[in-house]
C-alpha cells in the first residue's frame, strides 16, 4: 500500500517566515512614520489657506452688495453680513474684528488683531496655539484698501512664504516647505 505524501506536505508557514515577514513591517513602519506622525504644520497652513478663502468671499460679497447700491451702503457705511453690520470704506470691509467674524472666523479657533484704522488698517488672523513670537510667520493679514479702484490684500504669511490673494492673486514661494509650528 502507498501512502499519499501530499497529505503530509506543509500547510502553513514557519515560524521563521512569520518573524521575518513582520521585521519587514516594523522597518517599513519605523520609516514611515516620521512623515506622518506630526501633521500639525499642514493643519495649521491649511486652516490658514482657508481662512485667506473666507475673508476674500466676504470681502467679494461685500464689494457686491456696495456695487449694486453705492448710494445706500456709502449712507449706511455698512453692509449686512450673516446678521452682523460690516463696516465698509472705499467700497470694500474695512479691517476691523467684525469682518472675521462675519467670514466665520471665530475666537475659538483662531486670534484676531486688528491693527490700524481706516485705509491701510490690518486684521492679522493667527490659528490659536501659535507662540506670540511666531505670529508674524504663521498668519493671514488682510490690509484694507486706500481707494475704490484697488481691492484689498489678503496675504498668507507662513515662515518665509508669502501668497497674496484677493484682487491680484499671486503666489511666491521661498520656502518649499513653509514652517508654521
Amino acid at each position: 500500500m502507498k501512502k499519499n505524501l501530499k497529505s503530509a506536505a506543509q500547510g502553513g508557514f514557519t515560524l521563521i517566515e512569520l518573524i521575518v515577514v513582520i521585521v519587514i513591517l516594523g522597518i517599513l513602519a519605523a520609516t514611515a512614520l516620521p512623515r506622518f506622525a506630526d501633521l500639525s504644520n499642514d493643519a495649521r497652513i491649511a486652516s490658514l489657506k482657508a481662512a485667506r478663502g473666507s475673508l476674500a468671499s466676504v470681502s467679494s460679497m461685500a464689494h457686491g452688495m456696495y456695487l449694486v447700491n453705492p448710494v445706500g451702503v456709502a449712507a449706511a457705511g455698512t453692509v449686512p453680513m450673516e446678521g452682523l453690520a460690516v463696516a465698509m470704506i472705499n467700497g470694500y470691509p474695512s479691517a476691523v474684528t467684525g469682518l472675521a467674524t462675519a467670514a466665520g472666523l471665530s475666537a475659538n479657533d483662531y486670534k484676531i488683531d486688528v491693527s490700524g484704522s481706516g485705509a491701510g488698517a490690518t486684521v492679522t488672523i493667527s490659528p490659536v496655539g501659535i507662540d506670540s513670537n511666531k505670529i508674524g510667520s504663521c498668519s493671514v493679514v488682510y490690509t484694507a484698501t486706500n481707494s475704490t479702484s484697488t481691492p484689498p490684500t489678503i496675504v498668507i504669511q507662513t515662515g518665509s512664504t508669502t501668497s497674496t490673494g484677493a484682487g491680484g492673486t499671486t503666489t511666491s514661494t521661498a520656502n518649499a516647505n513653509p514652517i508654521c509650528s
